[in-house]
């Protein structure tokens, strides 16, 4: 979903020194390129810097350069050792048993105790973190014992993925630990970059620590490729991102637009298509909000033809959504299929007539002397498909008889309208989550802005089978947890249209992707095409 400022974009000859290092470098062994820059877009400002509030992917990804978690998922979902060497699982708990001399970015130990306050720090209701029930499940408690070098991670009864909640967590270390006000606009993390410059709305520079070792794989901060500097660039404009690829003044760039094609052709850049979470969409069931009504939210979803909106929302590269969950997914089964209304306009105009909602002199329909007002928010940064989308729906709901008004916002406004203003009916939104259990603090309980649930949900079905299934271990939850996303799909909370799929695109670089996040270990500088 996971904030932004004015954006400036750098000329491109201003960025081909940078992407290329200041100097000439010399290759390092299996043709990489030593003491290199890495340079990639961001399409927004990350905006404030705190892992225990960040819930904006290009916030999220930011941190992923600076943060090191206890264990690192990999492409194929296995989990590797990261902050931690081993650990143990029970159904109730897993205990970490961490390496030895890893340190903070100022030089400060990461011990037990470290691991252990950034867990409760998210728990303490006077932090009021949104991530509280999303990366760290409900109930969850953190104790540390630094004598045996080990943290213990425990839910009040057996929780599906106890262990691989933990791949999420950025571990916060050093002078952000104490003061947190820091982390506003820095970085204190154990990670293999440092955090050195930060220009608002146009670049973020951090500094590859020489010192890091403790990396997947073995990586520490010297093996051979990484590059000794990585600027994230503020680019909102994809096709403004595609320009500076091509031409040498990016290494990477996410492509999901019209500009794919322009990519898929150019032989010097590598590619890799990822799945990109949905497109999909949330109706508010706050008090007041004609959203509320199941008839107003299924009569809307049937007005829709949701093939066609896939199509424009996704520019064609889309697939069907199967499930709520970024590849690799735990649950591999599909909860959308038969779960949303069939497309019929008639019956939608129908349905609205008979519950009381009538068309007036203007075709807008009124009830109770209410006008069906679907305030439609949405982002401005996620390229011209979501914009399209945003007018797609907008024409089909106004044959309905709603009045529509479009909310296209930047990204730190989204977030301020989804959890403190409430100003929104129905708000285009995709959720970018690694497990089933992360979404039940934006699906259900405490409401906005006490708590992650934005949409003001509470759908009883869902929290029985969420509850069911997280007392079962691993993959024996699967099906329950696959029923109670159908269960929300069946009552209108929300309705997935597509499965995104993202285009990586590198020149420059080679690196590995894990759902739609460069790995930070893995980049490695080589001679561009």
């Amino acid at each position: 979903m996971n904030r932004t400022t004015a954006v400036t974009v750098v000329a491109v000859t201003g960025l081909l020194a940078a992407a290329c290092g200041a100097s000439p470098s010399t290759p390092g062994g299996g043709g990489v390129v030593e003491n290199a820059t890495f340079t990639a877009a961001i399409p927004a400002d990350p905006g404030v810097l705190d892992p225990a509030t960040a819930i904006l992917a290009v916030t999220n990804n930011t941190l992923n350069y600076a943060y090191d978690t206890l264990v690192t998922t990999k492409a194929d979902g296995t989990l590797v050792p990261t902050l931690a060497e081993k650990w143990d699982v029970k159904p109730e708990s897993v205990t970490f048993t961490l390496r030895k001399n890893v340190t903070c970015a100022d030089g400060s130990p990461v011990t037990p105790s470290v691991v252990a306050e950034n867990f409760t720090h998210i728990a303490d209701p006077a932090t009021k973190s949104p991530v509280y029930g999303v990366l760290i499940p409900a109930g969850m408690t953190a104790k540390a014992d630094d004598a045996a070098g080990t943290v213990t991670l425990t839910m009040p009864q057996p929780f599906s993925f106890i262990l691989e909640s933990a791949a999420s967590v950025y571990i916060v270390c050093g002078k952000g630990l104490k003061d947190r006000s820091l982390l506003a606009r820095q970085t204190s993390g154990s990670g293999i970059f440092q955090l050195t410059e930060v220009v608002s709305g146009d670049h973020y520079t951090f500094a590859l620590r020489k010192d890091y070792g403790w990396g997947p794989d073995g990586v520490t901060g010297r093996t051979p490729g990484l590059p000794a500097k990585l600027v994230l660039k503020v680019v909102p404009n994809e096709q403004t991102a595609v320009n500076l690829l091509t031409s040498g003044g990016l290494n990477a760039a996410v492509v999901e637009g019209p500009d794919r094609q322009r990519v898929e052709a150019d032989p010097s850049v590598k590619k890799t298509v990822v799945g990109g979470g949905n497109g999909q969409y949330f109706y508010h069931q706050g008090e007041g909000h004609p959203t509320a009504d199941p008839v107003v939210r299924k009569a809307l979803t049937q007005g829709v033809n949701l093939t066609e909106l896939a199509a424009i929302a996704s520019g064609g590269n889309g697939r069907k959504p199967t499930n709520l969950v970024l590849e690799p997914r735990p649950c591999k089964g599909d909860s959308v299929s038969g779960h949303l209304p069939a497309h019929d306009p008639a019956a939608a105009a129908a349905a609205l007539d008979a519950a009381g909602w009538k068309q007036g002199p203007d075709g807008i329909r009124v009830k109770d002397g209410k006008r069906l007002t679907i305030r439609y928010l949405h982002a401005t940064t996620r390229g011209q498909g979501v914009l399209a989308a945003a007018e797609y729906l907008a024409t089909t709901w106004k044959k309905l008889g709603a009045e529509v008004r479009l909310q296209g916002v930047i990204d730190t406004k989204l977030a301020e309208s989804l959890n403190v203003t409430q100003d929104w009916d129905a708000a285009w939104l995709p959720i970018g989550v690694s497990l089933p259990s992360q979404l039940i603090g934006f699906l259900s309980g405490p409401n906005a802005p006490k708590g992650a649930n934005f949409a003001h949900l509470n759908n009883s079905r869902y929290n029985e089978l969420v509850a069911k299934a997280a007392a079962r271990p691993g993959a024996e939850s699967c099906g329950d947890w696959l029923a109670a996303e159908s269960a929300l799909f069946e009552a209108g909370d929300l309705v997935p249209v597509v499965e995104n799929t993202a285009l990586i695109a590198t020149k420059g670089a080679t690196v590995e992707v894990v759902a739609t996040q460069i790995a930070p270990t893995s980049i490695r500088m080589t001679k561009a095409g």
